[in-house]
């Protein structure tokens, strides 16, 4: 199963229509804190800013910048893309539908076209496909059996602990906090497109799953799947463990509270569980076997009894 080069060539548009978006709000953003670095600290957790200025941007951002990124590379190089265009069309979907609620028109605004774009990209991607035949050497490849039994293995362990957080800022906070971390109520003082956090976890929780049982299946799509998920585990641990060294919580870990102590934990575990599964799944699946077809068929056999003049 392959993608048209139609297809192809329209779901690089979207991505890279979708990396402009983007990239539009990052520059705005950068253009008001004048420094990186600063930004970078405010997408990590660190908001002393706050009292000066704030963000419309969070971490998700440019995570879904590379993501949309690597994906138009994918399918204007492969003819293969057509689950790397869904996965990421699909995840956009789930990460940006929390914005049809915002505040601002410009958020609104841009929420309407992410998600306008990211629907492109699911219907291009099931639109464009082309059966080529079972024996097509150039279609999805399944990953290999024991990178994708660890990864599988990995994210399911990574989903409990997700999951795990979820039931305990459920059971610690008041119904109404609860609510407002899937809401993304006024309480929570959110970047205009961040992504709230109990609506990110559950998305993330899901992501989580659907990698594991693709990678246990090796289903031609796992590799999307769970790269996308180390990608965003990744830049989740690094988040955290930049926040953590800034704040020097390694250097008296035992004087934390125990809430701060297994959110560090869980920050060192994201980053490693997300590096771990971009190197077990980066390199491709396993060529298909392509059956022996003769290229022409032998001559028939003479008659018995020949013809005059044979």
């Amino acid at each position: 199963m392959t993608v048209t080069r139609p297809a192809r060539l329209t779901g690089a548009a979207l991505c890279g229509a979708l990396a402009l978006v983007i990239a539009v709000w990052l520059l705005r953003d950068l253009a008001a804190f004048g420094s990186p670095a600063e930004l970078a600290w405010y997408w990590a957790g660190e908001h002393a800013f706050l009292l000066r200025r704030r963000a419309a941007t969070s971490l998700v951002d440019p995570l879904l910048l590379i993501a949309c990124a690597a994906t138009a590379f994918a399918a204007l190089r492969s003819s293969s893309a057509a689950p790397a265009l869904a996965v990421t069309g699909a995840v956009t979907l789930a990460l940006r539908l929390p914005g049809l609620w915002a505040t601002g028109v410009d958020a609104l605004v841009t929420t309407l076209i992410t998600l306008a774009l990211a629907t492109g990209l699911v219907v291009t991607a099931a639109a464009g496909r082309r059966d080529d035949g079972a024996g097509n050497a150039d279609g999805p490849t399944p990953p290999r059996t024991g990178p994708a039994v660890a990864a599988g293995t990995l994210c399911a362990v990574a989903a409990l602990v997700w999951a795990a957080w979820e039931v305990y800022w459920a059971r610690v906070l008041p119904v109404e906090f609860t609510v407002d971390r899937f809401t993304g109520g006024r309480s929570l003082l959110l970047p205009a497109l961040a992504v709230p956090p109990g609506w990110l976890n559950a998305v993330l929780t899901l992501l989580l799953l659907t990698a594991a049982g693709s990678a246990f299946g090796r289903a031609t799509h796992a590799r999307p799947v769970c790269l996308l998920t180390g990608l965003l585990l990744a830049g989740y641990g690094v988040g955290g463990v930049a926040t953590a060294l800034r704040a020097q919580w390694f250097s008296h870990f035992a004087d934390l509270e125990s809430d701060t102590r297994l959110a560090a934990l869980t920050s060192v575990f994201a980053l490693l569980v997300g590096a771990a599964v971009l190197v077990l799944l980066a390199r491709p699946g396993q060529p298909r076997r392509v059956p022996y077809r003769p290229v022409a068929a032998l001559p028939p056999a003479p008659p018995a009894q020949r013809p005059p003049g044979w």
